[in-house]
């Protein structure tokens, strides 16, 4: 039976913890209308742009800038500084990733998640072990296991004699994404074939008199089952603000009591997918009146019947949302999909990682792609600005790509969204502490495409963080702010001098 829930609504809420803040910049030079530019240097185009070298120096950046701008028509370099430089790409890894699950699953791939039967159902018993295998669905929600539950009461099961068993295993499990950065950071969760709201829980805490209430949630726009295998308590400390253990079966959070306010809520990272997905789906199969067990991890590939299945939407909405919403576990899963596709198994991360920089290099030319995962969220990951700008305009997929990537909103001198702005742009952005990355495409005022890719990083002041604080190191705002006015400076200044 096919149990068909709506679109997850994870994606808009506590999209903020997803990525570091940046803060866009004003535009470095004026939005006044430019001479039409003809291409050659020492022309009036030329002539009337700033320099790029000027452009950066005003910048103030410490650290590395690296760009490149191509001809998508031709494949020519047209302008380039420090382009061969290997620097990390942040999210922009995203777009690589998204051409290479395109060109892997295709567009209209689906993930599923299913139910599965070991033994028969007979008069509405279950004779045999009920089992929720995941298949690295990266959106399965709490609406989603809510249908399967209903789905699995209409198919007629009213009790299960046997056990209640989690699978995860077509994705090898994974704590974190990147043990580098904070353990309370909900982008970057743990990573498994059977995952649930991003693998994030939801925490909220209100304060009731001298004490605080606390609670540990599934929530979605339709329930708000509570859990059980997450649990919140609340520490006489100033810092650090939080602290996890790993309890087992459960992960075990405290919060420093100076931390809380008078109330407030957050999303915290799932270290225990299966337990997770399972605790909530046996929350929807009580309501149906089916009481299971008490969930078990399976390690081997279930076998049995396949009672009800949740199939995500197609792989290019999944990828629209996640050059979207820059959703790291997303990333993750779609190219842990792809490796395992083309390998006929499952990789771990690090394994499909080396994967995609292999296909990067073979079918986009990214001879520098020493990516360490497909998100970005690794500043081990190492990429050219000059292979992304090639890659982006040779590749087979970019007609499929170019959809999907968001309008990047260029500004005005007050530093707000220029609606009517001539420049037309379309990319993906990164941006990590001290790192700030663009890579896309612009059609120019005169009509014509240009590829490029900007990646500014200063690895002297990210060896200064603290990768354990909550709130943003000294400096990074303005920081990144200063590189935010700095892309956009150099798009204008591309469109001026290759517009035509």
């Amino acid at each position: 039976m096919s149990c068909l829930v709506s679109r997850r609504i994870f994606l808009t809420a506590g999209l903020a913890a997803l990525a570091a803040p940046a803060l866009a910049g004003a535009p470095a030079i004026s939005l006044r209308p430019v001479a039409r530019p003809v291409r050659g240097p020492g022309t009036v185009a030329s002539r009337s742009a700033p320099a790029a070298e000027a452009l950066i120096a005003r910048a103030n950046l410490s650290g590395r800038v690296g760009f490149a701008v191509v001809d998508p028509a031709t494949g020519r370099m047209l302008e380039e500084s420090d382009g061969s430089a290997a620097l990390p790409p942040a999210s922009v890894t995203k777009a690589v990733t998204a051409l290479y699950a395109l060109e892997t699953l295709g567009a209209e791939h689906r993930f599923e998640t299913r139910l599965i039967a070991t033994g028969p159902v007979e008069n509405g018993i279950l004779k045999g072990d009920l089992v929720l295998a995941g298949g690295g669905d990266p959106t399965l929600d709490t609406n989603a296991l809510a249908g399967m539950a209903a789905a699995l009461g209409t198919a007629g099961v009213r009790e299960v004699r046997g056990r209640f068993r989690l699978w995860g295993g077509a994705v090898p499990f994974r704590r974190a994404i990147d043990e580098d950065q904070p353990e309370h950071a909900g982008y970057n969760p743990a990573l498994s074939g059977l995952n649930l709201n991003y693998n994030r829980v939801h925490f909220e805490w209100k304060r009731q008199g001298a004490q605080y209430a606390v609670a540990m949630d599934a929530r979605s726009d339709r329930y708000r089952p509570d859990v059980t295998m997450a649990r919140m308590r609340v520490a006489d400390r100033a810092a650090p603000v939080y602290v996890y253990s790993d309890g087992g079966a459960r992960d075990e959070w405290s919060v420093a009591r100076a931390a809380l306010g008078n109330g407030g809520a957050r999303w915290l990272p799932v270290r225990k997918p299966e337990r997770y997905a399972g605790e909530v789906f046996a929350t929807f199969a009580r309501a149906q009146g089916i009481t299971l067990g008490a969930p078990e991890v399976m390690q081997a590939a279930p076998g049995g019947s396949v009672l009800v299945s949740h199939k995500s939407e197609a792989l290019e909405t999944v990828l629209r949302d996640m050059l979207l919403y820059s959703t790291n576990l997303t990333a993750e899963m779609v190219g842990l999909a792809a490796t395992s596709r083309r390998q006929g198994g499952a990789a771990t991360l690090a394994q499909s990682a080396q994967a995609m920089n292999a296909w990067a290099a073979a079918s986009l030319g990214m001879k520098t792609a020493a990516l360490r995962d497909h998100s970005g969220l690794s500043d081990r990951s190492r990429l050219s600005a000059a292979d992304m700008a090639r890659g982006l305009a040779g590749a087979r997929r970019a007609a499929l790509l170019r959809p999907l990537l968001r309008e990047f909103a260029l500004r005005d001198a007050g530093g707000n969204v220029a609606r009517n702005h001539p420049v037309k742009v379309v990319a993906k952005t990164g941006t990590l502490y001290f790192v700030s990355t663009l890579a896309g495409y612009v059609t120019t005022p005169g009509g014509k495409d240009l590829v490029f890719a900007i990646f500014t990083a200063s690895d002297s002041l990210r060896a200064q963080i603290n990768p354990a604080q909550d709130d943003s190191p000294p400096g990074a705002r303005g920081w990144n702010g200063r590189a935010k006015g700095l892309q956009q400076a150099l798009i204008e200044r591309w469109s001026a001098v290759h517009g035509r």
